[in-house]
């Protein structure tokens, strides 16, 4: 139960990262209430998401968090059962494999020398060592490539999503089923000492509420679902030298790309051009037995993009008492999720971070010009 002492807080946001931090709050003593405006959540972002989780960042503050989130995946059963149910988050790490043109082997290096330090078990593989170890790999065009040994690797995101709103409820948080920007108008009110914009790609219509202008965009994800005739053994997650990614999914594949210019768009409706003319010929072009795919299906989701510098924006704003920021992930919000939620919860329960230090995300970075530069981005 709730103790006395700490503040009621307002979680606004119920996908996986305000849920996190919901947990977090209420095994730390306070009490929450979660305010979500997609009862079904049929549209939201962790409920659509191609989850994954790697430690191949540049930035050792995100390659910590992965390592934490990989072992909170690994031992979910401890952190979200509910009355003995375990969630089944179907973890498997066949690990990442980046690809990189000569162009862009001495960034793969500067990554990899930083993730050495961090403790990451990346093997750097020239163009002999890639055909020896994946023989369906067409080489022609690349240095180099980075894959992990161990640690990454991909999961069930919405059912991550769904154990941590499950857990939060069980520990007694309260829910409001609605929009945060039209409360007060409606004449609903949930008093609070504290309150976390966890509104994922609605954060910065949820920032505006406090008159804060926010650097954060909504972005339409496709990813789309093929099979392939031929077996492929060893297959890792891929990342292509062109930005297009896949892994298995059982006897399937899917596959996705980051378009650099896709404008913000709220609808759910599919790109089916993308795949056609931008996918599928670098797939095919990269793993030979791609070109018989045939596809199965496709999705769209929403996807919480940081144009200042792609890297969450975290803690207290500077300007504003008692409001705290839990935003623009740019597609890593899964994966971070359980690292965050606890830090989260360190500084409004207690002031200060006291597990990992996420201050290099900080959201006073914004108005300190200081960009944390995030150079290995999906």
């Amino acid at each position: 139960m709730p103790q006395t002492g700490f503040p009621a807080v307002v979680v606004i946001g119920g996908g996986v990262i305000g849920n996190a931090v919901a947990v977090q709050l209420q095994l730390g003593g306070a009490a929450v209430t979660v305010i979500e405006r997609d009862s079904t959540y049929a549209a939201a972002s962790s409920s659509l998401s191609a989850s994954s989780i790697r430690q191949q960042f540049s930035q050792p503050v995100n390659i910590a968090l992965s390592q934490s989130g990989v072992a909170f995946l690994r031992d979910a059963a401890a952190h979200l059962s509910v009355d003995g149910d375990a969630p089944a988050l179907a973890l498997r790490e066949p690990g990442y494999l980046y690809l990189a043109s000569p162009n862009g082997a001495d960034t793969l290096r500067a990554n990899h020398a930083v993730q050495c330090v961090a403790g990451v078990r990346a093997a750097l593989l020239d163009p002999d060592l890639l055909r020896a170890r994946f023989p369906w790999l067409c080489t022609d065009g690349l240095a180099l490539g980075s894959l992990e040994l161990d640690g990454e690797g991909w999961f069930d995101g919405p059912a991550l999503a769904s154990a941590f709103r499950r857990k939060a409820r069980s520990l007694g948080a309260a829910w409001v089923h609605g929009d945060a920007v039209a409360l007060e108008r409606d004449g609903t009110r949930v008093p609070c000492g504290a309150v976390v914009n966890a509104a994922g790609p609605h954060a910065r219509a949820v920032a505006s509420m406090a008159g804060i202008a926010f650097p954060v965009e909504a972005l339409r994800r496709c990813v789309f679902v093929f099979t392939c005739p031929e077996p492929l053994p060893g297959r890792p997650l891929v990342i292509d030298t062109t930005g297009v990614w896949w892994w298995p999914e059982g006897d399937r594949f899917i596959a996705g790309w980051f378009p650099p210019d896709d404008a913000e768009d709220f609808g759910l409706h599919v790109n089916h051009a993308l795949f056609d003319d931008v996918i599928w010929p670098a797939l095919a072009a990269r793993v030979p037995a791609f070109e018989r795919v045939r596809g199965t299906g496709a999705w769209a989701g929403h996807y919480e993009f940081n144009t200042f510098d792609h890297n969450a924006l975290l803690g207290l704003h500077p300007d504003v008492p008692h409001l705290y920021l839990a935003n623009g992930f740019s597609g890593h919000g899964m994966q971070q999720a359980p690292g965050v939620g606890r830090g989260i919860a360190e500084l409004v329960l207690h002031g200060a971070y006291r597990t990992l230090d996420l201050s290099p995300l900080s959201v006073a970075r914004l108005a300190e010009g200081r960009p944390l530069l995030e150079r290995n981005i999906i």
